[in-house]
């Protein structure tokens, strides 16, 4: 006859709640002894999490969604996106897979300092993140098909982006100029010694006029 033990650690997936979650991953948090050093850690894949992440920056637990952001903070702190394309939560003996409609963050306010090659434009995300885009931290521009806009990201860590809000995109926008990358003018920012190319200049006068 086979035992079961009455004491079976609790895991990611068994959890029927946020605040069940929480506990959990507040333990894994602990036992990383300060910043969550997820990329670091290489636990087994233990199925995905009805967990997901909106293309407004909302998280949902089984379906409801998370209004604590001291929770939501917690989580995030635990993200990793993988080569794999996906992303997950994990934790030094776990690691559990959730859905993404986007980008994990979004960034919501900017500030700009310095000019020229100077300048460092830096980022706030919705989960309290403070990034300065540059060579370690680039920010791209995506093509959105739908609108004919554009969707700017730039690199939170490891594989993650956060996803620059619109309002705060016009605003980023508003900090470009014209440089010549490659033998072609094109409009453009710059942040921590970085050329972060936009579109080509002549697009953007046809899209102006």
């Amino acid at each position: 006859m086979t035992e079961h033990s009455p004491h079976r650690e609790q895991s990611l997936t068994d959890a029927t709640e946020a605040r069940g979650l929480e506990a959990l991953i507040a333990r894994a948090a602990r036992a990383g002894k300060g910043a969550a050093a997820v990329e670091h850690w290489n636990p087994d894949f233990c199925g995905d999490l009805d967990m997901e992440i909106k293309a407004d920056g909302t998280w949902f637990y089984l379906g409801t969604p998370i209004g604590r952001m001291p929770l939501v903070q917690l989580f995030s702190s635990v993200l990793r996106k993988d080569a794999d394309g996906r992303t997950y939560l994990v934790t030094p003996v776990e690691k559990v897979g959730i859905r993404v409609a986007d980008a994990p963050f979004i960034a919501v306010e900017m500030d700009v300092s310095g000019r020229g090659g100077e300048q460092i434009i830096t980022f706030r995300t919705n989960v309290g993140d403070v990034v300065e885009a540059g060579p370690e931290r680039p920010l791209r521009f995506v093509d959105e098909d739908e609108t004919g806009g554009l969707k700017p990201y730039v690199l939170v860590r490891g594989r993650l982006e956060a996803l620059v809000a619109r309002p705060v995109m016009y605003e980023l926008v508003g900090h470009g100029e014209e440089v010549e990358i490659d033998g072609r003018t094109m409009f453009a920012v710059r942040s921590k010694g970085a050329v972060f190319a936009i579109m080509p200049a002549d697009q953007l006068k046809q899209l102006s006029a």
